[in-house]
């Protein structure tokens, strides 16, 4: 170094740092230890606990073809996430990058950018591939089953993937779905959980009419659709419960429901004198309805519904009618209205 370039160092106070010029030709990944790693394919295996299944649209064959085909041209632009497998020394588990990993071997690449980050676990994988929508509800539904089989409660899968306590009560509902419902969502002819849980309810009510509704192969399974057959059933069970046909001729008494009830009405005649209706008090409500917010989104409690368990109580968004249990730590109360 020239006594004119020291001298400039020194009024700088850089005359202890040495010379930095390596720095600028080493290789990337390496300038301070920060930078990915290029791993070994061979050297890595695929997570066999990760919440992606094979028949993830992410994993099809013309899905991972077209990665493949970017790697070839570009290379794996963005590296992906890997631990040391303890069992294995000297091999790596993906913690996520497994699309990346599969299109790299099938583009025939040898390497492939990686950071090592041992602090990983499958709630991680669970919320990076929910945040980038790559989960189908049934994976994401088999994982909150699994961490349910640990003993972990409802409440804190919810904060431990980031999602409300309602988004976890819908994906409980795939697990044990009545056997026309698993089939249409098994077979991936609806998806949306949505519309399964509103079929559940539907079905519960009504199965024959689901039952014969879901066998047509070309009806539709949208909100819109399941939103208007629910619809069609309650006013046709509201009809049926008000307007009998009173001369249907009961096949066990022999009577119509006109007489029958004329029958009744003579055997249970009351002849006292009838009350005078009492005033009514102007401090009780007729219907209580109660009003409250959930996820910045008002609706009111359902309180014709029982709810699953103690602390929860099915709601009723005010501007979709969107049905849902809650837990009712979630909730916050806003006012009690006369609904009468």
């Amino acid at each position: 170094m020239s006594a004119q370039k020291e001298q400039k160092m020194e009024g700088l106070g850089l005359e202890g740092i040495g010379d930095l010029s390596g720095l600028l030709n080493a290789p990337e990944g390496t300038k301070g230890g920060a930078g990915p790693l290029e791993l070994a394919l061979d050297l890595i295996d695929e997570d066999p606990n990760q919440p992606r299944t094979e028949d993830n649209p992410g994993f099809s064959k013309a899905s991972l073809e077209e990665l493949a085909a970017t790697i070839r041209h570009r290379g794996v632009k963005t590296p992906i996430s890997v631990r040391e497998n303890q069992d294995e020394p000297g091999r790596f588990i993906i913690n996520h990058g497994a699309r990346r990993y599969r299109g790299s071997r099938i583009a025939e690449k040898e390497t492939i950018p990686a950071f090592i980050d041992n602090d990983y676990n499958e709630a991680d994988q669970v919320i990076e591939n929910l945040q980038r929508n790559e989960l189908t509800a049934r994976e994401i539904a088999d994982y909150i089953g699994r961490e349910l089989a640990k003993g972990v409660k409802k409440g804190e899968i919810a904060s431990a993937i980031g999602k409300s306590a309602a988004f976890v009560s819908q994906h409980v509902t795939l697990l044990d779905l009545p056997e026309p419902l698993a089939e249409a969502f098994n077979s991936g002819r609806v998806n949306d959980v949505t519309v399964i849980n509103e079929l559940v309810k539907a079905h519960k009510k009504n199965p024959d009419e689901v039952v014969a509704w879901l066998s047509d192969d070309d009806q539709e399974l949208t909100r819109g659709s399941v939103k208007l057959l629910r619809e069609y059933l309650d006013d046709k069970r509201k009809h049926e419960d008000e307007e009998r046909d009173p001369n249907t001729v009961d096949a066990f008494t022999g009577q119509t429901d006109a007489e029958d009830d004329n029958d009744q009405e003579e055997e249970g005649a009351d002849t006292s004198p009838k009350k005078e209706p009492k005033e009514q008090d102007p401090d009780k409500l007729k219907k209580a309805i109660v009003m409250v917010k959930h996820d910045e989104r008002m609706g009111r409690l359902m309180l014709n519904r029982r709810p699953s368990a103690d602390g929860w109580a099915w709601i009723k968004y005010e501007d979709d009618g969107h049905e849902f249990e809650a837990d009712l730590g979630t909730v916050e109360l806003m006012a009690v209205m006369d609904g009468a």
